[in-house]
């Protein structure tokens, strides 16, 4: 999908300098799965005990 955006100039080149990745098309990609995996994580923590009568599976 094609959309245009206003990224801030400094934000794009720190991200470009810590992760290598200079194509931006790769780095907003790059950015948008750590956000998806950042918040999946912190869901999943949110659950931790919510299910007191669940027995461990090895």
């Amino acid at each position: 999908m094609r959309t245009t955006i206003n990224l801030d100039d400094r934000l794009l080149s720190e991200a470009q300098r810590l992760t290598g990745v200079k194509e931006r098309t790769a780095l907003i990609h790059e950015g948008l799965r750590a956000l998806i995996e950042r918040e999946s994580a912190r869901r999943l923590a949110k659950l931790g005990g919510s299910e007191p009568q669940l027995h461990y599976v090895p």
